[in-house]
């Protein structure tokens, strides 16, 4: 490659870094206000049970209070305590998000918010940057030795506001997968799910789910999770 053509892209990779940075530090300023949200209040471990963490947008923020009830006895259900947003924000927060804590299972999902398309047309995290970034979280996350479970990012209409194209999903997805497969990690197919019920478990125009959409995706979240606690 070039060193013009590596240079351009080093360069475009810092500055993503640096508005991650930047909205984590706002993340973090807003964080009291977070905790009132049951979603991302912290919740205490019950001895004896193994301990699950959910890392994902306001998609898994719909889905993660159904998945604790399911799993109540089974599991300790932890979620990160905010939007997980893009990858690059993501890449920012493993360390603090993992804690140093044994984790039996990991569920995760970064997609919509990097595919997202800014003012100037360009998707917030561009695919190479995506990809890139997946690699890094995920060496991170396969250094605690828990299962991990990557789930795929969940399809919505045109016309979503932010814009955000339809077909991008696919691309995003594929990305995705070229990190997951060769490492091995489970696949929860949340979009399959999603694609064959969107009219019915889907919000008119949005990417988000209605409540019993939620407790949908919960239940497929939760038997993956139950999956995996079996191979632990």
């Amino acid at each position: 490659m070039p060193t013009g053509c590596f240079n351009g892209v080093a360069t475009r990779a810092n500055w993503f870094l640096i508005k991650a940075a930047a909205i984590l530090l706002l993340a973090c300023a807003c964080l009291c206000f977070g905790q009132e949200n049951p979603v991302l209040r912290p919740i205490e471990d019950r001895p004896g049970l193994p301990r699950v963490l959910l890392i994902g947008d306001s998609i898994s923020m719909g889905y993660t209070l159904a998945v604790r009830k399911l799993l109540e006895n089974e599991a300790n259900v932890h979620r990160v305590p905010m939007n997980a947003g893009t990858t690059a924000i993501g890449l920012f927060n493993i360390d603090p998000w993992l804690r140093d804590k044994h984790w039996d299972v990991i569920h995760f999902n970064f997609g919509l918010h990097d595919l997202k398309r800014m003012a100037d047309g360009e998707p917030q995290v561009p695919i190479e940057l995506y990809e890139r970034y997946l690699r890094l979280i995920v060496k991170r996350m396969r250094a605690t030795g828990a299962q991990l479970i990557w789930a795929t990012t969940t399809p919505f209409p045109e016309g979503v506001v932010p814009e955000r194209r339809p077909a991008d999903v696919a691309i995003y997805n594929a990305a995705a997968r070229r990190v997951m497969d060769p490492n091995g990690i489970a696949i929860d197919d949340l979009n399959a799910l999603a694609a064959r019920r969107l009219s019915e478990i889907q919000l008119p125009k949005n990417v988000h789910f209605t409540p019993a959409g939620g407790e949908v995706l919960a239940a497929q979240v939760a038997a993956s999770i139950r999956k995996a606690l079996k191979k632990e």
